[in-house]
């Protein structure tokens, strides 16, 4: 866009920064929906832990049955064989809940990366201008990754264990409500410790991934700029800036392993002093007759197999509270609203106006527009020629002033100004990019925001400035707006841009890889790929955004033939800085500080509009 508009949008409050502990934090009931998608699989999984935990709850008390007959000099019968089946029904319940769980943390995984990508993809584009891509890539990667571990170190295991837990607390109640007592007093504080620290966890870890997208996005600019960065010397500061980031997530992924390292020996800890009292205690009790060796044997047993789980709920702790520091961020790219939420109500506001073959293509009333400002549904109550102070606290400050003029259907208007003037906003206010402050925006004679915005884009056909080229392959490319256009069609397009030649390098035609953001193709190329690609969907308007700047002269004199071919019929809007590409439009609309100070022919223009004379002299066409 244009110099001012990047100005404008630094000042948008979208893009205003916000320390990591200012974000959203999410709550527990924000993660249960990406569980409920897969009950089926988790309720089959939680059946196999009560079997499982059966199993495992029976194995002590056999172990007591086999001490207490061996002591007694009978036979084992079939003891030992009942004993050896618990334990390998245990260790296959084992491997198939653990496959469960993989394969749901896996979907888990999935679905959180889809809900996000779709929901990302359809942000308005204010968004993408003021938030890193690296960051929103990050989101997607690192992020969702930390759900993972909710499911396969988390919850299930926490379910259980708890299982687990609750019967081997009772079978010890049974055994001996004294050294149970004892036990439990000292599980009770391990657990006050762990609640006390797991809260540190959730903002270290949402800290963490912070650091994490900032790093993303650092490597992705130094990428996305590498040969810029080379030419300019600036490897070194740039391997040095990339670095202070990767340092910077490092020293928070070193905070939260701090942090856990508290939460994990707690459950150790807790067993081997536990341990260590129920031998002194239990081996005064039994000496003194109060229980048998067998029964002190299965209460041991059923003391690993407490501690245990109660070590897997600390783990579920601080898993969860890993993943809710990354699910806030995930979380406040969903709560997002998406481009279009508020048409609805935007629509009932608009101007009206009915479609008609006599209307212009078209159509700027009175359009005030800035970057900065709020615009609500109530902003956008039109009234044709309003004042940007009704809509802008200053309305200097805005990108457009009051521009009104009309395209007709079937020509060629061309808008000139200097850098900053506001013409790539214009192009970016008829695709609905974003809505004007006041006034309106008409195709057709219909104000736009009464359009839904898949009609009305499929009506236009864009080609930005330095309009990007996909990675993937020419006919990839080409069939971004077309996807169902035959090859023969793409040949044609390509060869009517003068792009023929580039299918002649490769033998895969069509099928050639563009590289990444086109790197294989010269910038004239990439620009008259970006074309083509327009051309091909064929739509009756045509916004083209400093087309051939990346031209030289025989190109351009081509390009302009081939979209003089395309263009009978269909209306064009095209900015341009080099005069010489649209002397001949049938209109052309000068704009100036974001306002139209001219309005004519070529000629008309040259006699009327000191600001286009002055353009014309420096390109030496008058």
């Amino acid at each position: 866009m244009s110099t001012s508009t990047t100005s404008s949008r630094s000042r948008s409050p979208f893009g205003r920064g916000r320390k990591p502990d200012d974000g959203p934090r999410a709550k527990f009931s924000q993660l249960l929906p990406f569980l409920a998608e897969h009950k089926k699989v988790l309720g089959v999984v939680i059946a196999l832990s009560i079997v499982g935990a059966a199993a495992s709850l029976a194995q002590p008390l056999l172990v007591s049955q086999v001490i207490t007959v061996v002591q007694a000099g009978r036979p084992l019968d079939m003891l030992v064989w009942a004993l050896v089946a618990l334990v390998v029904v245990s260790g296959i319940i084992s491997g198939f809940q653990h496959y469960l769980l993989q394969r749901t943390g896996t979907s888990v995984v999935l679905s959180a990366r889809q809900q996000l990508v779709r929901r990302m993809l359809r942000l308005p584009i204010s968004q993408f201008d003021t938030r890193r891509t690296g960051d929103l890539v990050s989101r997607v990667g690192s992020d969702t990754t930390l759900l993972y571990a909710v499911i396969t170190q988390g919850l299930v295991d926490a379910i259980g264990g708890s299982l687990v837990f609750v019967g081997a607390l009772v079978a010890m109640l049974v055994i001996d409500p004294v050294l149970l007592g004892l036990t439990v007093l000292v599980i009770a504080v391990s657990v006050i410790t762990v609640v006390a620290i797991s809260g540190r966890v959730r903002v270290a870890s949402r800290k963490q991934q912070e650091k994490v997208g900032d790093l993303a996005a650092a490597v992705e600019r130094s990428i996305s700029a590498i040969r810029t960065v080379r030419a300019s010397n600036a490897t070194d500061r740039e391997i040095a800036a990339v670095e202070t980031d990767a340092r910077g997530a490092w020293e928070m992924g070193v905070q939260v392993a701090k942090i856990s390292a508290l939460v994990v020996p707690i459950a150790g800890i807790a067993l081997q002093v536990s341990l260590l009292v129920v031998l002194g205690v239990g081996g005064f009790r039994v000496a003194s007759g109060a229980i048998t060796i067998a029964s002190l044997v299965s209460f041991i047993l059923f003391l690993f197999m407490m501690i245990m789980p109660l070590g897997q709920a600390f783990g579920a702790l601080n898993s969860v509270n890993q993943a809710l520091g990354a699910l806030g961020r995930i979380q406040e790219i969903i709560d997002l609203p998406v481009e279009g939420e508020d048409d609805r109500s935007i629509a009932a506001l608009a101007a009206p106006g009915s479609a008609s073959a006599e209307a212009p293509a078209i159509e700027f009333v009175g359009v005030h527009f800035s970057y900065g400002a709020a615009r609500t549904p109530d902003a956008d109550a039109d009234a044709d020629g309003a004042e940007a102070s009704d809509v802008a606290a200053d309305p200097e400050a805005g990108v457009l002033h009051g521009v009104s003029f009309a395209a007709a259907r079937g020509k060629r208007t061309a808008i000139v100004g200097p850098s900053g003037a506001g013409k790539s906003t214009i192009l970016a206010l008829i695709e609905r990019f974003y809505d004007a402050d006041a006034g309106s925006v008409r195709f057709g004679g219909v104000d736009v925001r009464q359009l839904d915005r898949v009609e009305l884009r499929s009506q236009i056909g864009y080609v930005e400035q330095d309009a990007p080229v996909l990675a993937g392959s020419i006919r990839q490319n080409l069939l971004l707006a077309s996807p169902d256009a035959t090859d023969e069609e793409c040949v044609a397009v390509l060869q009517a841009v003068n792009l023929g030649e580039v299918l002649s390098r490769s033998p895969e035609g069509l099928s050639a890889a563009v590289g990444e953001d086109g790197v294989m193709l010269s910038g004239g190329e990439r620009q008259r790929l970006a074309i083509a690609r327009a051309l091909l969907a064929a739509p009756p308007v045509l916004l083209l955004d400093e087309s051939t700047s990346s031209l030289d002269g025989l190109n351009e004199q081509m390009l302009r033939g081939a979209i003089d071919a395309v263009a009978e019929n269909r209306s064009l809007i095209v900015i341009a800085h080099r005069l010489s590409t649209v002397v001949d439009s049938d209109q052309i609309v000068v704009l100036d500080h974001g306002r139209v100070v001219g309005v004519g022919t070529h000629s008309e223009l040259v006699a009327s509009t000191p600001l286009y004379r002055d353009l014309a002299k420096h390109q030496l066409l008058v």
